[in-house]
């Protein structure tokens, strides 16, 4: 398995996918990217795509393999240590609203199709269980900088990218992804 590779996003497919759609969407990947395809053909990708079809069709695999990706996943999100010197709740809600907008934002400019985020995943990214998220959501809802799709997922609006652009680089002291920098 290569460390590197995000399988889902290689056959272009959810990590709740069912198996059959795994398999239908390799083959049709498979025919563009064979290498004895001339106009579309690429050796390197059709390895990479048999790679990733192996791993997600068989069930012990894929099983080992989403351990690795949800930890994967959840270390490129996850948010740092609370900083050494908060001095109150409502400065640590602050970094948390701004991180909970840079996740959405992230999401939005990584994903335009797919911009919403499930609330699950919201807790997962940004390492906060729900109950400490609701206020949190409820804040950002009222103030229109996120909203909620017609499948529950969050996304976030102009407004909140707005809001997010003015208040970046204001706090000393943010929350951010492992391995991200305040400058970035």
């Amino acid at each position: 398995m290569s460390q590197d590779l995000d399988y889902y996003e290689l056959l272009q497919v959810s990590a709740t996918a069912e198996p059959e759609t795994i398999h239908r969407v390799y083959r049709l990947l498979a025919q563009r990217y064979h290498p004895d395809n001339q106009q579309s053909g690429s050796d390197e990708r059709f390895r990479s795509l048999h790679e990733a079809y192996l791993v997600l069709s068989d069930p012990e695999r894929r099983a080992q393999y989403d351990i690795v990706y949800l930890e994967r996943k959840q270390q490129r999100w996850r948010l740092a240590a609370a900083p050494a010197k908060i001095e109150d709740d409502y400065e640590l809600e602050h970094l948390v609203r701004l991180t909970v907008l840079e996740v959405l934002c992230a999401q939005r400019r990584a994903e335009p199709s797919r911009p919403g985020v499930f609330y699950t995943d919201l807790e997962s990214l940004t390492g906060k269980p729900r109950e400490h998220l609701e206020f949190t959501i409820w804040y950002l809802s009222q103030k229109h900088f996120i909203q909620r799709g017609d499948s529950s997922q969050l996304t976030i609006t102009v407004e909140g990218i707005d809001y997010l652009e003015q208040h970046h680089g204001r706090s000393k002291q943010r929350l951010l992804p492992t391995g991200a920098s305040a400058a970035a």
